[in-house]
């Protein structure tokens, strides 16, 4: 028999050992959703030094309202979750998709609980957090980002989404191996990796971009808030989305994204489908000099975009109409990477925008935008490509001014090339003068197909013109504008093409509306002239 005393001994140690690896009591937060005031309200707790792992798990107790949760640390952003109901697990070396790994600094931490949608009253939170000092997540390896070199080094068209979510936005569900693959299959040559007020993704950009030398990932955030969606192309800094709270304000974030030497565009601005995408439309007052660009199409249109696409090109014109030269985007907002779920999700490319650039590069692509150097295939990668410039003469003469160009001239030819018409389909082409279809549209009849008019500077100010390819009498593609500006001493196609005609030749004279001036559109197919396009483009890149 052992002594009394050894016994107690014994227990005692048991007890502690049990005591010292059984998990601590969860810190509980429950409690009512503060009515009215700001969109945001956070939870505090403290975190304990020694602490290696936080869990932390959430619930609005509610099947009619929504809440939306993150994280912040005393240093401020260590994730955003959005409605997502999985848990939080944030650690040293690794973390719940949308969080940030790293130290677990002791003192005070935050949960931060947004309002997305809170209808039924009362509306309450639940929150139970665990700390541990053994983490229960393996390490991942992670990598900080960085700028990826030169894909391709030619000035041409290059074919890209600017609206692409992974994993790391908790809605979605692909690995960004899974996007790219899908990306090329559909001829893409990069997307822009979106995710929804994070970064975490730009953590395992450099090991895909090793294995594809051709194609390019473009960093990214989707800026959401409850009154619109913007697109920080380019960005790689967190921006705070939470309007509202001191200092946080719509002008604030555009001008921290621009100070990244991103580019603030905006998505999807007429998409009002209340609940089912909450904060889709664009509801805030922002200088429209801080927006550089807009997202013309989002989806496929034969996904459900065709309801909206309209309205977002007249969102985009009544912008254009204050004076500013914002390009066109377009992006498919894909969360599955083309893999249906059942709802109208469209696939990566769907819209594609074409993006006019020295190099297949962020800084390249960045660029093009900058330089308003889009056109926009609203339904997919197949639509009809549609080729927009200015020129001094007609039938193929060099061109003075593409997308996103400012040219001064007296009168000009404009000239839309539209290649990769689909056989079977009944496409038109048209020319849109300051939001306005300018004219009839013309049958596009052979592949490749040329519509030329000639057009005159404005006596005051300056004059924009796209050009759009129909299918059933609807935009298919856009480009972006060219601008026109009187200049006495510049080219003058009208004065050239009276004096020189004899009368023959294929010129089809027409009317501009609500004008006596005539107008020569000129619709030219055949060998000779296929050849002549592709070298005239061979030139020009």
């Amino acid at each position: 028999m052992f002594p009394r005393s050894l016994v107690a001994f014994c227990w005692l140690a048991l007890i502690t050992l049990r005591a010292s690896t059984a998990a601590a009591a969860p810190i509980v937060k429950d409690g009512d959703v503060p009515e009215g005031g700001l969109d945001h309200f956070f939870l505090d707790f403290e975190v304990p030094a020694g602490t290696k792992e936080i869990e932390i798990r959430h619930d609005d107790k509610s099947d009619a309202n929504i809440l939306d949760w993150g994280v912040l640390d005393q240093d401020g952003y260590r994730g955003w979750g959005g409605g997502t109901s999985e848990p939080t697990i944030i650690g040293e070396t690794a973390a719940s998709r949308a969080y940030v790994p790293g130290p677990i600094k002791p003192g005070t931490w935050r949960v931060i609980v947004g309002k997305a949608k809170v209808v039924a009253s009362p509306a309450v939170y639940h929150v139970e957090i665990d700390l541990r000092t053994t983490p229960t997540l393996a390490p991942v390896t992670r990598k900080p980002y960085q700028v990826a070199a030169a894909r391709k080094t030619e000035l041409r068209y290059y074919a890209g989404d600017f609206h692409v979510h992974s994993k790391e936005s908790t809605d979605a569900k692909p690995t960004l191996e899974a996007n790219v693959a899908l990306a090329k299959s559909r001829g893409l040559d990069f997307i822009e990796l979106s995710d929804h007020n994070t970064i975490t993704q730009l953590d395992f950009f450099e090991d895909v971009q090793a294995t594809e030398p051709a194609f390019l990932l473009i960093p990214g955030i989707e800026y959401t808030t409850y009154k619109g969606h913007a697109n920080a192309i380019g960005a790689t800094k967190w921006v705070d989305h939470k309007i509202g709270q001191p200092g946080v304000t719509i002008e604030g974030a555009a001008d921290q994204i621009l100070a990244q030497g991103a580019i603030f565009s905006i998505n999807h601005p007429a998409l009002d489908v209340a609940d089912l995408c909450i904060g889709c439309s664009w509801r805030h007052e922002l200088a429209p000099q801080k927006i550089g660009g807009v997202e013309i199409g989002t989806g496929a249109l034969t996904k459900g975009a065709a309801l909206f696409s309209a309205n977002a090109i007249a969102f985009w014109d009544k912008l254009l109409d204050k004076g500013i030269k914002i390009p066109a985007l377009g992006g498919s907002d894909d969360h599955r990477a083309g893999v249906s779920d059942g709802n109208v999700e469209s696939p990566i490319g769907s819209p594609t925008t074409l993006i006019r650039a020295r190099e297949l590069s962020v800084a390249g692509i960045l660029e093009g935008i900058r330089q308003g150097a889009t056109v926009v295939k609203l339904e997919g990668p197949t639509d009809p490509m549609c080729e927009l410039e200015a020129a001094a003469h007609e039938g193929g003469g060099d061109a003075l001014a593409f997308p996103g160009d400012t040219v001064g001239v007296r009168s000009v030819v404009l000239r839309a090339k539209i290649s990769g018409r689909i056989p079977g389909d009944a496409h038109q082409v048209r020319l849109v003068k300051n939001g306005v279809p300018a004219g009839e549209p013309v049958d596009v009849t052979t592949d490749p197909f040329v519509y030329e008019t000639i057009v005159d500077a404005p006596a005051q100010g300056e004059d924009r013109w796209r050009a759009e390819v129909l299918f059933d009498g609807a935009p298919l593609t856009v480009t972006s504008h060219v601008w026109l500006k009187l200049d006495a001493s510049g080219p003058d196609t009208r004065a050239d093409a009276a004096a020189s005609d004899d009368g023959g030749g294929c010129a089809v004279i027409a009317r501009e509306p609500g004008s006596g001036a005539p107008r020569w559109p000129i619709a030219v197919a055949g060998l000779a002239l296929a050849g002549l396009a592709i070298a005239r483009a061979r030139e020009r890149r």
